[in-house]
């Protein structure tokens, strides 16, 4: 349902009030139900809101692939060991998978290089 939300605060032509999202899903969800989702989607930080009078309008701050990652990072800071996650984790990449997550760590480096006296931190 996460994602149903977010994708019609992607439609939306901007910030847009929980009842326009409950019509926009076909107003099968309750107008609480809606509010609940939105207000889990806030805490994970996937929208923002705003006040607009009495009410809260909603902004997508994330999309669903971006949704996925605060999930994945939810994860991973909730473990106590992080290297043995992320090993594990990428021990069951497919190879065109873990081709890619290479590139994609090569181009962040690229873009924000770490010194060399600075030491990685775990988190």
């Amino acid at each position: 349902m996460e994602a149903q939300v977010l994708a019609a605060l992607h439609e939306a032509s901007g910030p847009a009030t929980a009842a326009w999202v409950q019509e926009r899903l076909g107003g099968d969800l309750a107008y609480t139900t809606v509010m609940t989702i939105l207000s889990r989607l806030h805490a994970k930080q996937a929208v923002t809101r705003e006040r607009s009078g009495r009410a809260y309008v909603w902004i997508p701050a994330a999309d669903e692939a971006g949704l996925a990652a605060l999930r994945m990072r939810r994860v991973l800071d909730g473990e106590p060991d992080r290297d043995a996650v992320l090993a594990s984790f990428v021990s069951t990449l497919s190879a065109h998978d873990e081709q890619l997550l290479r590139a994609l760590l090569d181009r962040a480096t690229a873009d924000c290089p770490v010194p060399a006296d600075d030491p990685p931190t775990g988190g």
